[in-house]
């Protein structure tokens, strides 16, 4: 077990913590990828033989620095690669580690529902469970052609491949300042999808009005929707084109929202975050001849400008998004 995926447990989805946490990952080893708004992994292949301890004594010195240092708990999960760390982590609790062992991660894998396994959606799940392959070890023991009949030739192997355990993933340190986000807390646990919509349809407003003012696009957007049970889910979806347009984030806000297929589901919070962003002066836009879309374009400068004159509350994020 050389991975971990560790949880900080901030008591909201307070964004500016997390370079400090990072950074007391990083006085253990320097490969630190992020996982905002509250999350890591980490990679401590060098990190047990300097310190000379297992990464599962070194999860507790985190968990304790991370509660004297910053007042923050957290969840970890453990192992050999990062795929089973992230589903370990799910299984974790505060003041546990949950470790899955190098030659164990298999019979890990086996009873969990496909639908568990990071990559796969709604659909390919659906369609796996339509024959019978409604586990993992159901889907590690079917014949690889049939799983590429059924998902696709380059996601079958994959789907193959991860089912029994194999994992070619790897930790890439990153910077967190690489992406915005932006939440939208309820004040009480909401089952409304309208309510959801709308928190949507604000915070993508409020993204792209941020993007606009840095002079910034981001090139995939991803959704974090959290639960009444400390529970979350998240999909990315990568944009057609670069773009700080906010109808356009707020659509693809959207997509990700119903492809979620929620059903009364109790949700405590919705994170929104641009991410891979880049400076908009290199971006290219797809020309259209909608008067439509070029008029919202147009309001959205002349709101711009207000922000810029007024401060970011003259205009409430999310009227122009729609």
């Amino acid at each position: 077990m050389t991975i971990l995926c560790v949880r900080f447990q901030l008591p909201s989805t307070d964004e500016a913590a997390l370079p400090g946490l990072l950074g007391l990952l990083e006085e253990f080893t320097p490969v630190v990828e992020a996982l905002p708004p509250d999350g890591a992994l980490v990679d401590l292949r060098g990190a047990e033989r300097y310190f000379g301890r297992s990464a599962v004594e070194l999860a507790s010195v985190i968990r304790v620095r991370a509660l004297a240092l910053h007042g923050v708990d957290c969840v970890i999960g453990a192992g050999p690669g990062p795929m089973s760390a992230r589903m370990a982590l799910r299984g974790a609790r505060p003041g546990v580690t949950c470790a899955v062992p190098e030659d164990g991660v298999r019979e890990f894998l086996a009873g969990k529902p496909v639908v568990a396994l990071p990559g796969v959606g709604a659909a390919t799940a659906r369609t796996l469970c339509e024959y019978g392959l409604d586990t993992l070890g159901r889907v590690a023991a079917a014949p690889l052609s049939t799983l590429q009949r059924l998902v696709g030739a380059k996601a079958g192997r994959e789907l193959h491949d991860k089912a029994n355990g194999v994992d070619r993933g790897r930790v890439v340190p990153n910077a967190v300042s690489s992406s915005l986000a932006t939440e939208r807390p309820f004040g009480r646990d909401e089952l409304d999808p309208a309510r959801h919509r709308r928190a949507l349809l604000s915070a993508a407003g409020e993204l792209g009005a941020r993007l606009r003012a840095v002079e910034k696009v981001c090139r995939t957007l991803t959704l974090t929707v959290r639960y009444a049970d400390r529970s979350s889910t998240t999909r990315s979806r990568t944009l057609g084109e670069p773009t700080a347009h906010s109808p356009a984030l707020t659509r693809t806000a959207y997509g990700l929202y119903e492809a979620l297929g929620l059903q009364r589901a109790r949700v405590r919070a919705i994170v929104l975050r641009a991410e891979a962003l880049g400076p908009a002066g290199q971006a290219s836009h797809q020309l259209t001849f909608d008067p439509v879309d070029e008029k919202v374009r147009r309001i959205e400068e002349v709101a711009d400008r207000v922000r810029a004159k007024f401060g970011p509350g003259a205009v409430k994020p999310g009227t122009l998004a729609a």
